[in-house]
Parts: structure tokens; sequence; C-alpha cells
């Protein structure tokens, strides 16, 4: 029997080979408003993967006034017509289908970049998310945006692409039917149907546009989720009324509105939380309705997207994040390898960095957005076959291994611990989102079986053990030690992180947790200690950080998922102070230790200067790593390249240039991951993929 996921679908006459589709987003690959041949290579490995559908240009831009700032697609000219159309066929040829998003943002954008041009609403109400107060847009702007629409449409079907869908998710047309941003007394405010006003006419003059040329379908949101808002039968209705009209192929619903951080956090929920969280929500839309009903919200492995399909909740099922971490997921399924997929983690850097400011990459494959330089799919290697020895088998070694072991060589994995994993499988203790997380590495060695990699756990291995393996190249990748010695005084008397997960440490009382690192390492094991605080004795807990804000490296959804956690679990916070000194309780005077002090921790004001001591129980401390590479340093003398690195042939995916050479005097030597300094997960995997790709 076919498979669900597999089975062929009409969706109001195009024909679509399975029912996955990746949904619209912006990965922020473009620069000038047109596809990038980086875009475009993106997209396509999906359709070469067997994605039935992917839809591009997530809030591509048909208005001056709505900027495309975050590279995004824009529709506003003729220009988007001929590089889209040459996408369109690269899609096609690879027997996918391919379908654009339209829309203008309304508030939900920038005043002061792109063209300076004031935003619009239906009513001037600031947006949490971009803090731009918008004008209220007057007659002649809606009748603007009408025939822009149209005129992106056109420009759409010139296109050759199969469909649109208009964007809804706090855009400007969601933004008339919301109550919280739509204050009209005019034809466009007040009931229902003069909210919806602005989305039909926009529907209507679509249609008229295109002719018939392509499908028109709308993604919006299933809930506003905020006092005031719509809630989910207000939207439900709403899809009715849309619906009725004729106007629409397909609904796309997503989950609730993203004005705000909280909001936006929700709607693209992070690692350790449930799958499909708003498939309920778009079922509710889909009895509502009498069109097709598309979904995509953390639908990371193929069970849960089974479960979407086959419940009779959706018609096509979007699996974007899990594209991103795999694009040729449905030709593994249908080879009969859906073991050999690299599910999702969830662990949402793509869009963390979006939200920074910089373009999405996968935290798992570190191929995805580089295609023209690092392959998604590993070659066989036409030279020698070479002896490689990899030490450490965290993330950087097992993709060093793995690597290796698909280029065909002969190599064996070194591995002081009785697991492999690394790092990530310490983190995995703190949290059910860091376990989530962890998971990544159960590919990776899973893989690195398939290979055949001879990996020997519990073998530390030092300079002549390495020699003794008579290796052409080593790859060392033993990772660093938690780093302290930054502190003035007082390194003696703390703990790290990383003796808290590994039970070395059980701090109790008050407890003071100092992260000087702004991402998720130092937030997950303070969520341990808030969540376990009773059995653990922890009486009072307070974050304390040199940067503005607890998380400063974590946007959305990661940001305010931990400030969320913070606020719950009642964690003291204090930002703009810098550990310095720790020292043994004692009198004020300094004369005699007091018994009720353990320890003084002294931290300074990074503005003012000035000196804070909190008497505690605990200091805890994360500031990353320091390399863990004396192995490395004794290698180099025995190597012949020294450990140099060809760092243009390196960004550029090329090979190393000794890699021509049949043989070498001595073993060529490397080092990956934080053995060469402290970063994170896509950094080590990179570092392993790119060097070792063309060996």
């Amino acid at each position: 029997m076919l498979d669900p996921l597999l089975q062929p679908f009409d969706l109001a006459g195009l024909k679509l080979r399975n029912r996955i589709f990746s949904s619209s987003h912006s990965p922020g690959f473009n620069v000038d408003g047109t596809p990038s041949d980086r875009y475009v290579r993106y997209h396509e490995e999906k359709a070469a993967g067997g994605i039935g559908l992917t839809m591009i240009g997530g809030s591509s831009n048909v208005s001056r006034d709505s900027a495309s700032l975050w590279g995004q697609l824009s529709f506003t000219t003729d220009a988007i017509i001929a590089p889209l159309a040459q996408m369109v066929d690269r899609v096609h040829d690879h027997g996918a289908a391919i379908m654009c998003q339209l829309t203008h943002m309304g508030r939900r954008n920038v005043s002061n970049d792109g063209d300076w041009l004031p935003t619009i609403a239906p009513s001037p109400v600031r947006e949490p998310m971009h803090r731009f107060w918008p004008k209220q847009a007057e007659l002649s702007d809606l009748r603007r945006v009408v025939a822009d629409f149209a005129a992106a449409a056109r420009r759409a079907a010139a296109a050759g692409l199969d469909g649109i869908e208009l964007l809804a998710t706090s855009h400007l047309l969601d933004q008339f039917w919301s109550p919280l941003v739509n204050h009209r007394s005019d034809e466009y405010g007040g009931s229902l149907n003069n909210r919806l006003r602005l989305t039909i006419e926009v529907l209507e003059a679509a249609q008229a546009a295109v002719d018939g040329q392509l499908l028109i379908g709308l993604r919006m949101l299933g809930t506003e989720d905020q006092p005031g808002g719509l809630d989910q039968s207000d939207c439900c209705e709403i899809a009715a009324t849309l619906s009725s009209t004729g106007l629409l192929d397909f609904i796309n619903v997503a989950g609730p509105a993203i004005a705000t951080d909280d909001g936006l956090s929700k709607a693209i929920p992070p690692a350790g939380t449930p799958l499909s969280p708003y498939l309920a929500m778009a079922a509710a839309i889909r009895r509502s309705v009498n069109i097709p009903i598309l979904h995509a919200t953390r639908v990371n492995d193929l069970s849960a997207a089974r479960h979407a399909i086959k419940s009779g909740a959706v018609d096509l099922v979007g699996m974007t994040r899990a594209h991103m971490a795999d694009p040729h997921l449905v030709e593994k399924l249908k080879r009969g390898e859906p073991n050999r997929i690299r599910t999702c983690v969830g662990a949402s850097l793509c869009i963390n960095r979006l939200h920074l400011g910089l373009d999405s990459v996968c935290i798992q494959n570190p191929a995805t957005g580089r295609e023209a330089s690092v392959p998604q799919l590993v070659s066989r290697t036409s030279g020698p076959r070479r002896r490689v020895v990899v030490v450490g088998g965290g993330p950087a070694g097992l993709e060093a291994a793995r690597t290796c072991g698909e280029r065909g060589h002969d190599v064996v994995l070194f591995e002081a611990q009785d697991r492999l994993g690394g790092q990530l499988t310490l983190m995995a203790r703190a949290t059910k989102r860091q376990q989530e997380v962890a998971g990544l590495v159960d590919w990776l060695i899973a893989e690195v079986e398939l290979i055949g990699v001879d990996v020997r756990l519990n073998t530390p291995i030092d300079m002549e053990g390495v020699l003794a393996q008579s290796p052409d190249v080593v790859v060392v990748a033993t990772g660093g030690w938690p780093e302290v010695g930054y502190m003035e005084s007082g390194a003696d008397l703390v703990v790290t992180a990383w003796d808290v997960l590994s039970g070395y440490a059980r701090p109790e009382g008050r407890v003071l947790f100092y992260d000087d690192h702004g991402a998720e390492r130092g937030l997950s094991v303070l969520e341990l200690l808030a969540t376990e605080r009773t059995v653990r004795g922890v009486s009072t807990l307070e974050l304390v950080t040199p940067d503005r804000h607890a998380g400063l490296d974590l946007a959305t959804p990661l940001g305010p998922a931990y400030l969320r956690m913070l606020y719950g679990q009642e964690v003291a916070m204090t930002p703009d102070h810098r550990l310095v000194k720790v020292r043994r309780g004692e009198s004020r005077d300094g004369s005699k230790v007091d018994s009720d002090v353990t320890l003084r921790a002294v931290m300074r004001n990074e503005y003012t200067r000035e000196e804070i001591v909190r008497e505690v129980d605990a200091v805890i401390v994360e500031h990353g790593v320091v390399p863990d590479d004396d192995l490395y340093q004794s290698l180099l003398s025995r190597s012949f390249n020294n450990g140099i690195i060809d760092l243009d042939a390196l960004s550029d995916g090329r090979p190393q240039a000794v890699f021509s050479s049949d043989a070498w005097p001595e073993p060529l030597v490397y080092r990956v991951g934080d053995c060469v300094a402290s970063r994170d997960v896509a950094s080590a995997l990179l570092d392993s993929r790119r060097l070792l790709q063309h060996l």
C-alpha cells in the first residue's frame, strides 16, 4: 500500500506527485529582490530530493512602502520576471511544483531603511516587534495596494509559477481583520465584512490579473492569541467567508499572530515543544471550508507528517525545517530508507540567525544554503584510498569520519569516553529541549556505523598511538574545556555548567549563575536548576550577565522561550555586570570567616565600573571553552602540512592543493571544531565537511 505521504494530489487542477511541501520563508539569501543563484540552488535541491511542492519567496513584497529588507523577493517591478522564470524552470525540471508568497507587510516593517517610506496600517497602531508607528492608510493607499497586488500577480504568472499565496499572518491584509489594529469607522472598519473588504478586493484584482494562469491561495493565522484579538472561532469564520467567495483555491493555515516576540516564538516553536502544535487548528478551519487545506508548523518527522494526512486534518503537510535538515527526505522515503533521513531537531538556529540579521543555516546540515560549495551528497573519491585517523567523537569528529567514509577512505575514530556525542551528550542532561537537539548526533552515529568506520570507544590516544596507525591524514577533534581563567581571583571557588551537568557539582542554597556566553549553553543549565529547584535544594537563583539582557545571542523563538522560563521560575536577573572576583565568606572588616556567608561574588558594572557584592552559597559560570589542543600541538612537528589550511580553498569549497599528491612523507594534520576555538555545533560540522569533502 502506498504511503499516504507519497500519494499524488490534485490541488485545484495542479497535479502534485506527493503530499509534502515546503512553506514559504525567507532565508536571507537574496540581495537585490530577485532570486540569487544560492537561493535557486537551495530550492532546486528540495525538488531534486523529491518534494511535491516548494513554496518560495517568504514575504515577497508588492509595494514600495513594503520594503524587501531581509533577503526577500520583490514583485514591485518587472525585474523579477526573467530570473524567477529561470528558477521556475530549474525546479520544474526535477518534477516539483513551485509557488510564491505575496504580501504587503503593512506595519510589520520599518520606515528608516529601503526607500524610507512610512509604513501603513488600518490604524496608527505600533507593532511591538518592528517598533515603528505606521501611517493610517488612506483610501488612495488602499487602491494603490490593490493595484500593486494585481501587478505582482501578473508578474508571477509571467514567470510561470504554478501558484501564489497571499499572506495574512500579522501582515496588512489581516491587520485589517484584527480589532487590535483596525480602529477605522469607514467601509474598511467595524463589521467583519468591512474588515474583510480589502482582502476580497485584492483577491478579485489578483484573479482578474492572472485569468486562470495560476492558483491563488491564502496563508492565514489560526488565532491572534492576544487579549482582545481574533480567536480560533473568528478565524474559522473568516476562512469560511473568504472561501465562499470562490476566489481562493486553497488555504494554508498558520499558527498564532507574530506581531510580538512572544507570538513569533509560539508560531515557530523550538525544540522541546510538542510536534504539530496547531494541527487541530488547521483541522478546525478545514471543517469550516470546502477547499484544500495546507499546514506547516513543527512537522519534523515522517510520523507526524503521516498522521496529519491520515487523520484527514490537512491535504498537504509542510515539512519546511525538516527540508533544511534533509532536502532529500522524500527520495529517501521512496527508496525505503527512512532511517537515513536526517530528522530536524528543532534547534531553531535557522530562524534565530535570521532575526539577528544573518542568513539562515541549519545547525545539523552544513550543506543547506551552501549547495554551490558544499554539495548535499558526498561523492566517492576517484583518487587513492587514504588511511584517516579521527580523534574525538563529538559532532566535528563524527562528521569528519562520516565524510571521509563516504569518500571511500579507511577511517578509524578514537573516543576517550564510553559513548559518542561529545558536549552534546552532556548538554542532553539539561532539559528536554537540549535532549532533542542532541539527537542530531544520532544520525551521525548511525551513518558512521553504516559506512563502516572503525569506532574505538574508551580509547584515549596520544601522539605515538596516532602515528602507530600509519595515517595519511589525522583529524584532531578533541573539543575544549570550560574557561574560568578570565576572573581576577577566585577561579578555584566556582564551578562550571559542565560540572553541574556531569554531577561533579551539586550547588544548593543561594546560587548565582554567571553567563558570559549569551546563548543556550548557560541558560539550559539554569533551566535545569530552576525547574528542579526543590529537589536540588536551591533556595534562590540569580542570573548575572555582562550583556544588556539575558540570552543576548538568542532572538526568536529561543530568546522568548527562555525569558518565559526565567520569569516563570522567578529567577532574578542582573544584566550589565561582569563577575570579577569570588572569595570565601568573611566579616566586613575581613578579620574572620562569617559562618553565614559561604562565598562573596564581586561584580563590576560594565558602564559605571562600580562593584556590587552578592553573598551566596555557590557560583556557577559559563564562558565557553578553551581548545583541548595538546594532541594537535604535539603532532605538528610530525606532520607534512604543519596543520596549515588553505583558507581560500576552504571558503570556496575547493580541495586543499596538497590533496592532489599521491602520498606524503608524513601525515597531514588538521584540527576542527572547538579544538580550534569555542564556537557552536554548526561551525564544527562545517569545519569537517568542507575541509574533507574533497580528500
